[in-house]
């Protein structure tokens, strides 16, 4: 018996980009990132025409968003005692933040890809069953060690999942528009990670099958048969 997913905890990217909703705070956004290097609190303030703590209060927020980075140097160029304390200053963080609506994960199909044919490249094993294999050691480790059960790592990794009788469809493709363009590529790649998923939550129950049709995923999870008890009939 599946147990569906609870509800969704709120993902730190939606948080970030409407963080940027706010005009000042995207200006200081769009100041700080277009700058050769970071920024402190008093140039921002005085390029945008802001008051030094409203400067404050929306770098901060940023920061806290992970859209900025903080370092501390010193502006005096002097060092040891006397030199004052470094400044707090700002620069566009390291991290990535991406949304997209309904959830998409290009970058990975992307990096499978990329991993097979490099693959392929060194060892002369033909590309798709390179994929194929790469797909499926990814979807074990989307399975995760915790012991998830199926819908929470489906819904983390975008799938939208829902019940159809003892079955389970995926509403959404994260690979959507890649899918439509090099069905029999991408749609097996993720056959494939999906057993794999099925295989690191030892889930045993169902398997992952090619059923396209509109409006859900290619795959989809049916009930898996029983195993053969190997009893021959007499």
């Amino acid at each position: 018996m599946f147990v569906d997913h609870p509800k969704e905890a709120p993902r730190p990217e939606i948080a970030a980009v409407a963080a940027l909703d706010e005009p000042n705070r995207r200006r200081l956004y769009d100041y700080v990132v277009r700058r050769p290097g970071p920024v402190s609190r008093d140039e921002a303030a005085e390029a945008l025409g802001l008051a030094r703590q409203t400067a404050a209060f929306h770098l901060d927020r940023l920061t806290d968003e992970a859209l900025l980075d903080v370092v501390y140097e010193r502006r005096s160029g002097r060092t040891g005692p006397g030199a004052g304390r470094p400044a707090k200053l700002y620069k566009r963080s390291s991290k990535q933040v991406t949304v997209s609506l309904p959830e998409r994960h290009y970058e990975l199909a992307g990096r499978l890809l990329a991993q097979a044919l490099e693959e392929s490249e060194a060892t002369g094993e033909p590309v798709r069953p390179v994929l194929h294999r790469k797909a499926h050691e990814l979807g074990t480790q989307l399975a995760g060690p915790d012991g998830a059960g199926v819908f929470a790592v489906l819904e983390a990794n975008g799938f939208e999942p829902r019940r159809d009788g003892d079955a389970i469809v995926l509403g959404n493709c994260p690979f959507h528009a890649l899918a439509r363009e090099h069905t029999r590529t991408v749609c097996g790649m993720n056959l494939h990670l999906l057993r794999g998923v099925l295989d690191g939550l030892a889930e045993s129950d169902l398997q992952a099958c090619l059923a396209p049709g509109p409006g859900h995923c290619c795959v989809r999870l049916e009930p898996a048969p029983p195993p053969a008890t190997g009893v021959r009939p007499s």
